[in-house]
């Protein structure tokens, strides 16, 4: 007769490379505060990108209040236009989180984004290897030529990120830039909300779990009272549009948002029978790391 195998030690639990990292980086979290901030407009962090490609295109996401409408732009290439497709995805999420940063950190909206893409993907912790570096340059162009619509209540704003884009195009001396539709940086200077760049790490696998971070980071300590309560059908209109049925959504929504929670701590939220109480809390960049930020900025002014 056959011994059972007793259950492995934790120690041999061998875990992924993306647990792993999410794991090491709550530790981080929980002990000390961000050394950096990372920064994203308000209205993104409510109503984000497509995740996936889609056929479309245009692609609108709403919020309650908030809206947001993406039109694919075109752009000049070796004497022709070129249609190009809706930005989708991780890797867009991941340069406006730096080029919003960097914009917000130097006071200008004229970036610098590497004197080549290699170098950017680099910055932002991307593998640099060749299919990805043009599905990355297939992004960028995306993301620099679309047209974006951002709607809060009444009030419409036209505002395409970016007015200017000619990047890696040589092998410069220098670094290459990317400039900021006026405005865009205008409403990213009044209206960004401070993020926690170790989560944004720990979380870049999934737009899913950026969406929801993000969202939370600029909801979580707005909320007030005993709390406020979201169904599963107002979360699917809000991040569900990729999600052929309810019970895929909600599956993909608690795996994500159980990253979320390791690497931002200080959430507090229950799952109910209907959908989610979001709960009073506390941001996840303390103020007086922001106050410390807008101190240091100021002073390099």
């Amino acid at each position: 007769m056959s011994k059972r195998k007793s259950p492995p030690e934790q120690s041999e639990l061998v875990l992924s490379p993306t647990t792993a990292r999410v794991i090491q980086l709550s530790a981080e979290i929980q002990a000390t505060p961000p050394d950096d901030i990372e920064f994203m407009h308000t209205v993104l962090c409510q109503v984000g990108l497509p995740r996936k490609r889609t056929k479309e295109t245009r692609f609108e996401r709403n919020n309650g209040k908030a809206s947001l409408l993406i039109t694919a732009g075109e752009m000049y290439n070796d004497g022709h236009w070129e249609k190009l497709f809706v930005p989708y995805g991780t890797k867009p999420r991941l340069a406006l989180f730096h080029i919003s940063t960097e914009a917000i950190r130097t006071k200008s909206r004229t970036v610098a984004v590497g004197r080549t893409i290699s170098e950017f993907m680099k910055r932002l912790n991307i593998s640099q290897n060749g299919p990805s570096r043009e599905a990355f340059r297939a992004q960028m162009n995306a993301l620099c030529a679309c047209e974006m619509k951002l709607g809060y209540g009444s009030r419409n704003l036209n505002a395409r990120p970016v007015d200017e884009f000619d990047a890696w195009t040589k092998n410069l001396a220098k670094d290459s830039t990317i400039e900021l539709s006026e405005k865009f940086w205008h409403e990213l200077k009044e209206n960004a909300v401070p993020l926690d760049p170790r989560a944004l790490e720990g979380l870049q696998h999934s737009a899913l779990a950026l969406d929801i971070y993000t969202w939370l980071a600029h909801r979580l300590h707005r909320v007030r009272g005993s709390g406020e309560r979201l169904t599963w059908s107002n979360l699917r209109l809000q991040f569900g549009q990729e999600y052929t049925d309810d019970k895929n959504f909600k599956k993909a929504f608690l795996i994500a948002l159980r990253q979320v929670s390791a690497v931002y701590p200080d959430a507090k939220l229950e799952q109910v029978r209907t959908g989610l109480r979001l709960i009073a809390s506390p941001p996840p960049v303390p103020r007086q790391t922001v106050v410390s930020f807008q101190k240091v900025i100021g002073s390099e002014a």
